[in-house]
C-alpha cells in the first residue's frame, strides 16, 4: 500500500487508527495460552475484530524477534494475515551503517514486505537513505518520543533550537512526504504544532494514546492537515482491552470507539482547513 492507497482508506473509513500488535504470550488471556499457536491465534482474533474500524497495523519487532525463529514466523504470519488494504508497518527502529541499512530494509521490505518501517536516524543520512530508495515504501523516522530519555538528547537546545527540531527539520529535505513520515509521542503536544510548521505535509505516526495518557482531542487539534497526516498507534489499550474468552469482542468495541472519536475530529478539523 502507498501514500496515496493509505489517505484514501483514512478518508473511507473516517478513521486514522492504527492497531499496535505488541503481542506477549503471558500477557495473552489464559485460555488461549496453552495453545501451540497462541500468539498467531491472537493476533488473527485482534485483527478480525479490529479490521473494520483502523487502516494500519503496526507490529513492534521485539517482541517476536525474542521468540527466537518461531517468533519471526509468526511474525511473518501475522503479516501475511492482514488485509492489503490495511497499511503495514515494522516497528523495528533500525539504523546502521549504509550497507548493514540496506540489509535491514531488504529484509523489512522485498523479504517480509511491509510497508513502512521505522528508524533510529542517530546515524544520519547514510543510515537512512537505503530505506528511502524503495519505491512505494515508507520510512518512518523517530522525531520526538514520549519517553523519559527524550531530556537527555531530543529536547536538548542546539542554539536557539531543540535537537529533535533540528533533526526532523534536516531529514525533510532528504525525502519527500510520499516516503517520509515522523513519529511524535502523543504525550509531546505542546510541541506538536512546532513539528507541525517544520513538516505540514508529512505524515505523523503517534503513538502514546491510551495507556501512555496522550489525547486523540490535542493529537488533532495540534496534528491534523488536509489529508489528515496522522496515524494514531493504539496497542495495549485494544488488544488487551479484555482477559476474558471474549477480548476479541473488547478489541472491537474500543476501536469503534477510537473510530467514532476520530470520524468527529476529521469532521470537525478539516471543515476548518
Amino acid at each position: 500500500m502507498n501514500l496515496q492507497q493509505l489517505i484514501q482508506e483514512i478518508f473511507a473509513k473516517k478513521s486514522f487508527l492504527c492497531v499496535g500488535l505488541d503481542t506477549e504470550l503471558k500477557k495473552i488471556p489464559l485460555h488461549l495460552q496453552s495453545n501451540p499457536n497462541a500468539v498467531l491465534a491472537f493476533n488473527k482474533a485482534i485483527i478480525d475484530a479490529t479490521k473494520a474500524h483502523c487502516v494500519s497495523y503496526k507490529i513492534n519487532t521485539a517482541f517476536y524477534e525474542a521468540m527466537g525463529v518461531k517468533g519471526w514466523e509468526i511474525m511473518e504470519a501475522t503479516l501475511d494475515y492482514i488485509p492489503t488494504c490495511h497499511f503495514t508497518i515494522a516497528d523495528a527502529k533500525r539504523g546502521d551503517i549504509g550497507n548493514t541499512s540496506s540489509q535491514y530494509a531488504k529484509a523489512f521490505f522485498e523479504t517480509l514486505n511491509f510497508d513502512a518501517i521505522t528508524v533510529a536516524p542517530y546515524m544520519g543520512e547514510d543510515s537512512v537513505r537505503p530505506f528511502l530508495e524503495y519505491e512505494n515504501k515508507i520510512t518512518i523516522v523517530l522525531g520526538l518520543t514520549s519517553n523519559k530519555g527524550a531530556h537527555d538528547f531530543e529536547l536538548q537546545k542546539t542554539g536557539n533550537q531543540f535537537l529533535f527540531e533540528n533533526v526532523i527539520s534536516t531529514i525533510s529535505s532528504w525525502g519527500t512526504p510520499q516516503n517520509l513520515m515522523f513519529v511524535v509521542g502523543a504525550t509531546q503536544t505542546n510541541h506538536l504544532q512546532l513539528i507541525r510548521n517544520i513538516v505540514p505535509n508529512n505524515f505523523l505516526l503517534i503513538p502514546g494514546v491510551g495507556f501512555q495518557g496522550g489525547s486523540l482531542q490535542d493529537v488533532a487539534e495540534f496534528g491534523i492537515n488536509n489529508e489528515v497526516g496522522l496515524l494514531v498507534n493504539a496497542s495495549r489499550a485494544v488488544i488487551y482491552a479484555s482477559q476474558h474468552e471474549n477480548f476479541a469482542e473488547e478489541a472491537k468495541v474500543i476501536a469503534s470507539q477510537y473510530q467514532f472519536e476520530m470520524a468527529q475530529l476529521m469532521n470537525h478539523y478539516l471543515t476548518k482547513k
